[in-house]
């Protein structure tokens, strides 16, 4: 309630402040606007400076850490035996590994195409109990429960993480000395095709997995992780009760959570690569509750923002308050500048839009095709001149989603829009397979790992 009549207060003064100075209110509004968008432009192009500064590998440990992996999968019987071929290709020690397809009992169909499948010893298939919400966090708090690992990982059921990934992850919390880092994220890349969804979708994880989150992890700052591919001190996540089973986006909650209970969170380099939804009705869906989970996180944390101290509620602003606004506006700014310039065009006359207002507009625009072309760039995905034109059509899409996302949350706030996913096509030719193979091979080279600094004290490092 009270952020609610927070929110009405401010909107109340400002349509006040409309009514009484109309001409100094909208010229106060565009000054903010263009503040704004400075801002975000000389953020994202110091998180790619801070991004491309590596650091070495740890040395391996004495003795690996037992690993939980967990992937919480539903209505996914045509993936579930390309996920099993996946997961059985990862190289850490077999008797230190546990696996849990974690299956729902009203599912039977990805049951029987799991129990079908050849499976290597350490990988179970678990039947999470009845219960609401029918949401992928409350499976993920089912297989917590029965985990043994000193470390968990999750993944999706698309997903093809890096055979070494669990090597790198465990080597970094063992020489963790200070014993606060209670997540990595790996990188996740996405294997774009020529279509225009797929490769805008892959030069935006891009930017934000190659340059935005290495960045605020040099930084030692909080960030929304990754849905997938997050690996995880097990009793850390115990003690901040596992994934919020209502949230849609459980993953961002949780970065931010951790920081509030005085953790820390880093990167790591080797990736985890997916497939991108390859047609609207697929990438809407998925987009619209990306962004309602955004909703969600960012009214559970501003409902106590000192929680976070002012270095975790600025992180929670240029991340979850950033991507929210700025999927709100993209379209009418983008549809305000388009009817200035045919406005102007058909009277014969230059436009009127300030040049103020238009140069940031163009430098934010710059700053975003900077990120995601460096991003891409370090993720070996096509990103060129042509991408970089219609990249403000995609940007319209996000209002389209986030309008979708508003009205999602306030007529069924916890529903899960399941994302379908398809076997991969084989490569077909031994170039992509070759493509495939030199995509690792520079990722082994030349890929930074980056630390983040210390936060908060915390308990005993994992042994």
């Amino acid at each position: 309630m009270t952020q609610i009549a927070t929110i009405a207060a401010l909107a109340g003064l400002l349509a006040l402040f409309f009514w009484r100075r109309p001409d100094q209110a909208a010229n106060d509004l565009v000054l903010a606007l263009a503040a704004a968008f400075l801002t975000m432009a000389v953020w994202r192009t110091a998180l790619i400076l801070l991004s491309a500064r590596p650091v070495r590998l740890p040395p391996e440990p004495a003795a690996w850490p037992r690993y939980t992996v967990l992937a919480a999968l539903y209505d996914e019987a045509e993936v579930v035996g390309q996920l099993v071929e996946r997961l059985s290709a990862i190289d850490y020690p077999p008797d230190r590994l546990q696996g849990l397809l974690v299956l729902e009992a009203h599912d039977p169909a990805t049951l029987a195409a799991a129990l079908a499948t050849p499976r290597p010893e350490w990988l179970e298939i678990m039947v999470a109990p009845p219960g609401g919400p029918a949401t992928k966090p409350r499976a993920l708090n089912c297989a917590l429960a029965r985990a043994t690992g000193a470390l968990l990982t999750v993944y999706d059921a698309e997903d093809e993480p890096h055979p070494l990934q669990l090597r790198e992850a465990a080597a970094r919390f063992v020489a963790d000395t200070d014993g606060r880092l209670a997540c990595l994220q790996a990188p996740l890349r996405i294997r774009a095709g020529s279509r225009f969804l797929e490769r805008q979708f892959a030069a935006e994880y891009a930017s934000l997995f190659e340059a935005v989150l290495p960045g605020m992890a040099r930084l030692g700052l909080p960030f929304p992780l990754g849905g997938t591919s997050n690996h995880f001190r097990v009793d850390v996540l115990r003690a901040v009760g596992g994934w919020d089973a209502w949230n849609v986006t459980e993953d961002a909650d949780l970065g931010f959570r951790l920081w509030s209970h005085g953790w820390r969170l880093g990167v790591i380099a080797r990736p985890t690569r997916e497939t991108p939804p390859r047609s609207l009705d697929c990438w809407l869906p998925q987009r619209t509750r990306w962004l309602k989970g955004y909703l969600q996180t960012w009214g559970v944390h501003t409902r106590r923002p000192w929680r976070l101290g002012w270095r975790g509620a600025a992180a929670l602003v240029m991340t979850v308050g950033a991507g929210l606004v700025s999927a709100a506006i993209h379209g009418l700014t983008l549809a305000w500048v388009a009817a200035a310039v045919l406005v102007s065009a058909m009277a014969g006359l230059p436009p009127e839009t300030s040049l103020l207002a238009l140069s940031v507009l163009v430098l934010g625009a710059a700053s975003a095709w900077l990120s995601c072309a460096i991003g891409a760039r370090r993720a070996g995905v096509p990103y060129g001149a042509a991408d970089m034109l219609t990249a403000p059509a995609y940007w319209t899409l996000l209002s389209l989603a986030f309008a979708h996302a508003v009205w999602r949350l306030v007529r069924d706030p916890f529903g899960w829009d399941k994302t379908p996913h398809r076997p991969d096509a084989p490569a077909g030719t031994e170039h992509l397979a070759d493509v495939e193979t030199v995509s690792y091979d520079r990722l082994d080279a030349t890929a930074p790992l980056r630390l983040s600094a210390g936060h908060a004290a915390a308990p005993e490092p994992v042994a």
